[in-house]
């Protein structure tokens, strides 16, 4: 039907993530339409992750800098470690400013059933957790099946190893100016179970 450098582009885009053969198609002939300086720029900027961007190989996060600014900073809290599952939680973290210790991406969930877990960048975090100065671990994922399958592996997996160390999930509940008739069974439950003083 297409060109086949048409289709090769189409079917290239449908492998990234949420993009089905109707947004590639909208993609591809949106910068055919464009014309070469778009084309031209978003080549350059691609050229320019792969040319510079890496593994930071203390929290695998990526960054242009091995290690990277956040392993690097001698100011934080080397003594707590946020357990994230993929790099774009780091800086929704961040911005919250309540966060003063160091990451460690894990580059995807445990899948409930998964034997094989050596794409995931657990065996990196139990070698950072052999280090002294770890003292609490926060589990930062999200409260999905996946999510909890990883949270209950690595409390498992730190218990074993050094209980010592402190795992901690973070706090779920009501969000702030939500009304109590409206929150789920489950939103309210675990509001109530992780109720603080004030």
């Amino acid at each position: 039907m297409y060109s086949k450098s048409i289709q090769n582009l189409i079917e290239a885009f449908r492998k990234l993530p949420s993009v089905g053969h109707r947004t590639a198609e909208r993609f591809v002939f949106h910068l055919l339409k464009s014309g070469k300086k778009q084309v031209g720029e978003i080549t350059l900027a691609l050229k320019e992750l792969i040319d510079n961007v890496k593994s930071c190989e203390t929290c695998w996060d990526f960054s242009d800098n091995n290690p990277c600014a956040i392993c690097n900073n001698k100011t934080r809290d080397a003594s707590t470690l946020c357990v994230v599952s993929d790099p774009q939680d780091i800086p929704v973290i961040e911005k919250t400013n309540a966060f003063n210790g160091l990451y460690h991406v894990l580059r995807g969930l445990v899948e409930p059933g998964e034997e094989d877990l050596d794409r995931l960048k657990i065996k990196e975090l139990f070698a950072r957790l052999e280090n002294n100065k770890i003292t609490e671990v926060i589990l930062a994922l999200n409260p999905d099946l996946p999510g909890e399958t990883t949270m209950l592996f690595l409390e498992k997996k730190i218990k074993e190893k050094n209980p010592s160390i402190k795992a901690t999930r973070l706090a779920r509940g009501l969000p702030m100016g939500s009304d109590l008739q409206y929150a789920d069974e489950i939103t309210l439950g675990s509001a109530i179970k992780n109720r603080t003083s004030k």
